[in-house]
C-alpha cells in the first residue's frame, strides 16, 4: 500500500507526458540517399532481413515488385541494391546485385552472388568490382555499368 501511494505521488509530480510513437514500418534504407525506404518483409533467423522497397517521393516504381536486402550503395549512375531471388531459407543466399537508375526507373542486373558477405570494392570508369566471401572461399567479379 505504501509503495502504491509513493508511485501515485511520483506520477503526479512527474511533468513528462506519454509520447505516442507512430511507426508505419517504413524506414530510410541508406544514410547516403533518402530516395528509397523499406518495410521489413521477412526476418531470417541468424541471417539478414529482407525488405519491400518504395520511393519516398511517391512515384510508382519497378522496385516495388521485388524483395531486397538492406545494402544500398549510392553511385553517380544510380543505386546498387541487393535483389533477393528467393526468401526460402533452404535456397538463400541467392541475390542479384543490381543497379537501380531512379531517373529512368530501370533495374539492371549486374551479377549474381550466392553469399551474404559481398561488397563493392572498387569503381573505375565504367566498371565495378565486387568482392565476396562465402565462409570457405572468396572471389572478385568485374562488371560493366556502361550502357
Amino acid at each position: 500500500m505504501f509503495f502504491s501511494w509513493i508511485s501515485t505521488l511520483l506520477s503526479r509530480l512527474s511533468k513528462s507526458k506519454v509520447k505516442e510513437v507512430v511507426n508505419s514500418g517504413w524506414e530510410q534504407m541508406s544514410n547516403e540517399s533518402d530516395l528509397l525506404e523499406g518495410k521489413l518483409y521477412k526476418q531470417i533467423i541468424f541471417g539478414p532481413n529482407c525488405y519491400h522497397f518504395r520511393r519516398r517521393d511517391g512515384i510508382p516504381s519497378i522496385i516495388e515488385d521485388f524483395i531486397f536486402g538492406k545494402k544500398v550503395k549510392v553511385l553517380d549512375e544510380g543505386l546498387i541494391v541487393e535483389k533477393w531471388n528467393t526468401t526460402d531459407i533452404k535456397e538463400i543466399p541467392d541475390f542479384d546485385i543490381c543497379l537501380y537508375n531512379p531517373d529512368d526507373d530501370k533495374l539492371t542486373k549486374l551479377t549474381n552472388v550466392k553469399c551474404f558477405d559481398w561488397h563493392l570494392s572498387e569503381k573505375t570508369d565504367d566498371f565495378l568490382y565486387f568482392k565476396w566471401f562465402d565462409g570457405i572461399q572468396g572471389g572478385e567479379v568485374k562488371v560493366s555499368i556502361a550502357g
